[in-house]
C-alpha cells in the first residue's frame, strides 16, 4: 500500500455555480483523491478549503499546479495547492 502524501488546495473569489465541480474534475483527471473538504459563502465570498491524497497521480505536482492555475483564471478565483509537508515543517520550528 502507498504511504498517503497529502496536499492542501484553497479556493477563494467570488461566488458561482460550477466551482466545485470543476476543481473536483481537475483534481479527478489529476488522479487526485479529495479526502476532506470544507467550503463557505459569505457575502457572496466563495472559500474552500481540500485536504486531497497526492499518493498515486497521474501528472506531476508541477503540471497540475498550471492545471488549477489555468482553472483558477476561466472561472476568476484563486485556487492554490500546497503539499502538506509545508504546514507540517511550519509547526516543528
Amino acid at each position: 500500500m502507498t504511504a498517503i502524501s497529502k496536499a492542501v488546495v484553497t479556493v477563494i473569489g467570488f461566488d458561482r455555480k460550477g466551482i466545485i465541480a470543476r476543481v473536483s474534475n481537475v483534481l479527478y483527471e489529476g488522479g487526485i483523491n479529495i479526502l476532506e473538504i470544507s467550503q463557505t459563502i459569505v457575502d457572496g465570498f466563495f472559500n474552500m478549503l481540500m485536504i486531497v491524497d497526492l499518493s498515486e497521480p497521474t501528472c506531476s505536482f508541477d503540471e497540475l499546479q498550471d492545471r488549477l492555475n489555468q482553472l483558477g483564471t476561466e472561472v476568476g478565483v484563486q485556487i492554490r495547492i500546497q503539499k502538506s509537508e509545508i504546514f507540517e515543517a511550519m509547526h516543528q520550528i
